[in-house]
């Protein structure tokens, strides 16, 4: 059997998400998301001090922040925000504790306001914290991965958060190879801007770039619109129609939403990729064609194929290269200059893009800073194109007027209560009952982060997480690095028995498995633990 490079290809792809590469070094960082000075936002300072155990003082003279990858940056300079510096110092595991002075700046933090000292998880820096520094500047508490040098060409991508980075990455070394690219990712995240950004750069960039939503046709013309067809072929055909595959002829056809395909033109898609022929629909000579196949889904397509309802053979040949685009949950320190972005283009149209030319560091800020702070907290089901119309709303909606106003609306959509919260502490503070959410919304690091925190416990895990308890099972079996004790050989665990002597509540921390179905698989193999 002839030697495949594509999927060599493709397995490249996997191997560099994982830890080929060695893993990338992870500091703390504030990230600017809102300033009175419109050009300070995604402005950065990384904490490596905290690394070294030395504490960092933040106040309006100090430190510097810069824009990613430059050496050159500016104290926050705001002259609202105290010469009485906050304190972020370094915890034991990776986190980080931010002290608030007496009659010093008023703070408020994920929403609540802070007084005296909080800590904040490693899970909690993942996800970001959003800071309002005396009602004028927001700021986000995040960790950072260091994984090489901020790139020149950011291929049209707003931001510079790791999962971007690494995104820009495979692009360009994809690029220019002539093979079919599956980019996978959430709905509005961006998908068609990467089909572009690989375009422009590959040998057929002059070539024309032809977008396709299979989502958005008929199942029934399918077929036709993307191969073409004779005139007569069927009920309506009253000429030769050409197809979006010969349209895209020496260029690129981008297919989105590929798995709305129907079956039958799954057929025709995988013949197209082996063979470079189609059959326009009523002709009886194939047809051949030059053209370089990207094709993008939200949809879980290895469960189609389980379901029947994709065809394995087609995905093998689509993921020639497999990418993902980034949620914007999981990028929120661009949150920030996406918002700046898509407002000047908004205010420009408008005539008012002068509004974000201020350099006037005691002028109101145009984004007040609690809004700022709902727009980085928020979950954004819908991704760059949700936020993208928030944008738009919040723009049109607050013409005429100095600041942005938001309304009840937005309120809704935002999904963060405006309602009044008592002052934190952290030494006091009851545990505040987890926000419910979506399963999709948690990424495979943070659920095995809540795993281990809760030994294992799917119950407690659910309930970390804000998520039912059967979702805690699905993101298991979806995850390529985690398993069941289903999973489990009888040898691996006869072994990992003897290892422990026996105690159930080392067994689960060791194979990191649920302690209940270790303990069932336990008596099925005629094993006696300790604790059950």
């Amino acid at each position: 059997m002839p030697h495949d490079p594509l999927a060599d290809i493709s397995t490249a792809a996997m191997q560099d998400r994982g830890a080929s590469r060695g893993a990338p070094r992870v500091v703390p960082a504030l990230t600017v998301v809102s300033h009175p000075v419109p050009r300070r936002v995604g402005d950065r300072r990384l904490l490596d001090a905290l690394v070294a155990g030395r504490p960092v003082a933040l106040s309006r003279n100090a430190p510097d922040f810069a824009p990613p990858g430059s050496s050159l940056g500016l104290p926050l300079a705001d002259p609202f925000v105290s010469r009485k510096p906050l304190e972020l110092s370094a915890l034991p595991g990776g986190g980080v504790r931010l002290t608030v002075p007496e009659d010093g700046t008023h703070v408020v933090a994920a929403g609540a306001p802070l007084q005296g000292a909080r800590d904040f998880g490693p899970p909690e820096l993942k996800d970001g914290v959003a800071l309002e520094l005396s009602g004028r500047v927001v700021l986000l508490l995040h960790a950072v991965e260091l994984d090489g040098p901020v790139a020149a060409d950011t291929l049209g991508m707003v931001g510079e958060s790791a999962g971007l980075r690494r995104l820009r990455g495979h692009i360009a070394r994809v690029a220019d190879l002539d093979v079919s690219v599956l980019i996978r990712g959430e709905t509005g995240t961006g998908k068609e801007l990467v089909a572009q950004a690989i375009h422009r750069l590959s040998p057929r960039g002059a070539g024309r770039f032809v977008s396709v939503n299979l989502g958005a046709i008929p199942k029934e013309l399918a077929a036709a619109e993307l191969f073409g067809s004779r005139k007569g072929a069927y009920s309506g055909a009253t000429q030769d129609r050409e197809g979006f595959f010969r349209a895209a002829h020496g260029g690129t056809l981008f297919l989105d939403e590929v798995g709305e395909a129907p079956p039958e033109v799954q057929v025709m898609l995988l013949r197209v990729l082996e063979t470079g022929e189609l059959y326009p629909v009523g002709a009886s000579q194939p047809v051949k064609v030059d053209v370089r196949l990207i094709a993008a889904t939200d949809a879980h397509l290895e469960e189609q194929i389980r379901d029947g309802r994709f065809k394995a053979p087609l995905l093998h040949r689509l993921a020639g290269y497999d990418l993902r685009v980034p949620a914007l949950r999981e990028r929120r320190e661009d949150v920030g200059r996406l918002f700046f972005h898509f407002a000047r283009e908004e205010l420009a149209a408008l005539g008012e893009a002068a509004r974000l030319d201020s350099e006037d560091p005691h002028a109101e800020p145009w984004l007040p800073a609690p809004l700022a702070s709902r727009l980085v907290r928020s979950a954004w089901p819908g991704n760059i194109r949700q936020l993208r119309n928030l944008t738009r709303q919040l723009v049109i909606g607050s013409r005429g007027q100095a600041r942005l106003q938001a309304d009840s609306q937005l309120d809704e959509l935002l999904g963060v209560s405006v309602s009044a919260v008592a002052p934190v502490r952290a030494e006091a503070a009851p545990e505040a009952a987890v926000p419910r959410r979506k399963a999709s919304q948690v990424t495979e690091a943070e659920l095995l982060t809540a795993l281990r925190a809760n030994a294992w416990d799917l119950k407690a895990t659910a309930d970390a997480l804000g998520i039912p308890r059967p979702s805690v099972y699905d993101l298991i079996e979806r995850s390529p690095n985690l398993r069941t004790a289903g999973d489990l050989g009888a040898e691996e665990i006869t072994r990992c028995f003897e290892a422990c002597g026996g105690d159930l509540d080392a067994m689960a921390r060791t194979l990191e498995v649920s302690k209940r179905a270790l303990g069932r698989r336990l008596k099925e193999l005629g094993l006696v633990a300790k604790g059950t």
